[in-house]
């Protein structure tokens, strides 16, 4: 996220990049440290409203975070690629020891069943914009276990929410869409605005 980072704090914006051990921990704990400690710094620093620009299972935490606890000085969000309705790849490969071993808990947590994590959440309640990619160089995962168009891990359905503001696709994959120029400027303009560029901010 360091580009991205770097692009926020030029269009003005105190920025904190939040790293955390993804492998660790189930979603729950590994949001809690994550999105509560940030938003703790954010208020210790003289933050009046909190935004949140999140990869892939980022997306995930600041769900599960916002569903368990108020956030009256929320902001905006804005997801880059998540798997707001889980992986199929999770699906396929969950079962496997290597992958529990890759992915952690948590990644564990991201299959498409209707009891998964990211299903149980529910739709957002806060404004956020969702950008999927959908240019992969997995041709494995996009050929064999994700449908339609995907960025590699994610495909574009997945990325969607019920109750999203807006939702645009980029032709982006997974690992580098935050280092993408057009997600970037689309990022800070929902940021400022509450739509992306070109859009009538609406659920899609």
């Amino acid at each position: 996220m360091s580009k991205m980072q770097r692009a926020l704090r030029d269009a003005g914006y105190t920025v904190w990049n939040v790293d955390y051990p993804s492998r660790t921990a189930l979603i729950s704990r590994l949001a809690d440290d994550a999105i509560g400690k940030a938003i703790a710094e954010c208020r210790q620093n003289g933050a009046t409203k909190i935004d949140f620009v999140t990869h892939s299972m980022g997306g995930i935490l600041v769900r599960s975070y916002l569903a368990r606890h108020r956030v009256p000085d929320l902001g905006r969000v804005v997801m880059l690629a998540p798997p707001n309705q889980g992986s199929e790849v999770v699906d396929a490969l969950g079962g496997l020891r290597l992958f529990k071993w890759i992915n952690g808990p948590a990644g564990n947590e991201l299959s498409t069943g209707r009891d998964s994590l990211p299903n149980q959440l529910g739709p957002a309640k806060f404004p956020v914009g969702i950008i999927a990619g959908d240019r992969s160089v997995n041709w494995i995962n996009s050929f064999f276990f994700i449908p339609g168009p995907d960025d590699g891990k994610v495909s574009v359905r997945s990325a969607t929410l019920a109750g999203m503001t807006d939702f645009i696709i980029i032709h982006a994959t997974h690992m580098f869409i935050t280092y993408n120029n057009k997600v970037i400027q689309q990022t800070i303009a929902f940021l400022r605005n509450g739509k992306f560029n070109g859009h009538q901010a609406g659920s899609m």
